[in-house]
């Protein structure tokens, strides 16, 4: 004797086919998604990794100046650039907000050869792809006792903290920081000879 499927137990094999299909495609999106989360905070920590280099590679305060501007921010010559080209001390990068990141003359990551120039195209990663990516600088001055401490407005001290945050405005989901950096710079007054 033949026996078939009857037509209930067929439509709930496709019903049981179709859940399992909606379970496996739930778990691929959530995979993608935690891997993309993962490449762009990689991403984001080599950004913000780079741009502390360039902090705290300058110096401590401008030659001839006092290392206790408060707030600390560019001249007037080194803000009208509108690029981080002329910056030469930590205090100049105060405030400083760069969408899409750029390198410090200007040219957009991703597309930069860091010498001011655009790298060959075959070399550029896809356009629009740091669109919505943002740099942040903060820095302000710490308490000497306690460097976790940052000093209320209009107080000064020998020591400043450097914050860099990369952030990315998400259209489904909002701005969210993906890296951040902290680090906080001595002032050490120069050696006095006789």
């Amino acid at each position: 004797m033949h026996r078939g499927f009857t037509l209930v137990e067929a439509l709930v094999s496709i019903a049981i086919t179709a859940i399992a299909g909606s379970v496996l495609l739930l778990g691929t999106t959530a995979s993608l998604q935690t891997t993309d989360d993962a490449m762009q905070r990689t991403i984001a920590y080599g950004m913000a990794q780079q741009l502390m280099d360039e902090i705290t590679g300058c110096r401590y305060m401008d030659l001839g100046g006092t290392p206790y501007d408060n707030p600390p921010k560019p001249s007037t010559t080194e803000a009208a650039r509108g690029t981080r080209e002329l910056f030469d001390d930590v205090g100049d990068f105060n405030g400083w907000r760069g969408q899409p990141p750029a390198d410090c003359y200007g040219v957009q990551l991703g597309a930069d050869d860091g010498q001011g120039s655009q790298r060959n195209p075959a070399f550029q990663c896809r356009t629009g792809f740091f669109q919505n990516w943002r740099q942040e600088v903060d820095v302000y001055y710490v308490s000497d006792t306690n460097l976790t401490q940052r000093l209320p407005s209009g107080q000064v001290s020998d020591y400043r903290a450097v914050e860099v945050r990369i952030m990315y405005n998400d259209p489904n989901r909002g701005a969210r920081q993906l890296a951040g950096l902290r680090r906080v710079v001595a002032y050490v007054p120069p050696l006095q000879t006789n």
